[in-house]
């Protein structure tokens, strides 16, 4: 996948989903033929859908007139995506750094990335990695720094059974990686 969080793929066959879901659930043993069940891989299918549409995302800039040159950061973003591995959702909060260079950028289009950029199967590695290059390839700031906090129900509800662990990620580029006064900055900021 390329780090533009506008490409998307074929749109969903909802009614083969519908199907499928009823066969899954019933090969696990449930009755969806009761009464409180009978509409469960309709419902099933809605969330699934629900949670990989991620609504169109344009990113919107402006001219760094006051030729701000510090860090701008949007903290706790929250977020919730489907982990590729077991389809079981993880959530959290972003952390959204970028020094600006000629342009700046509409501050609700940092959670809009997030946001798009989470709404697909994906492990947190690359989502983290994702929105740091989607911004330096976008907005060609000086440098971009993003840290993701979350918790894998993969992990909490299943496997190890470790509730309240979280998982941190960054992405560190340009002046935010190579500049020891800006990333702390970002990091102390993120706290």
């Amino acid at each position: 996948m390329t780090s533009d969080p506008s490409t998307t793929d074929a749109p969903p066959d909802l009614d083969s989903a519908r199907d499928a879901a009823a066969q899954f659930l019933k090969a696990l043993g449930v009755d969806i033929d009761a009464p409180a069940t009978a509409d469960t891989p309709n419902r099933m299918v809605a969330a699934y859908a629900e949670l990989l549409d991620p609504r169109p995302f344009t990113l919107t800039t402006f001219p760094n007139d006051a030729t701000y040159d510090r860090l701008v950061t949007v903290r706790a973003i929250p977020f919730h995506s489907l982990c590729e591995h077991h389809m079981l959702p993880f959530r959290g909060t972003a952390d959204v750094a970028y020094q600006p260079t000629d342009k700046i950028v509409g501050l609700s289009k940092l959670a809009r990335l997030v946001e798009h950029t989470a709404r697909r199967p994906q492990v947190q590695e690359r989502l983290t990695q994702q929105v740091a290059t989607y911004l330096a390839e976008h907005l060609a700031p000086a440098g971009v720094g993003v840290l993701v906090r979350a918790e894998h129900l993969c992990m909490t509800l299943r496997g190890a059974q470790a509730p309240g662990t979280e998982t941190i990620t960054t992405a560190l580029l340009g002046t935010v990686r190579s500049d020891a006064a800006l990333r702390d900055e970002f990091l102390h900021s993120a706290r």
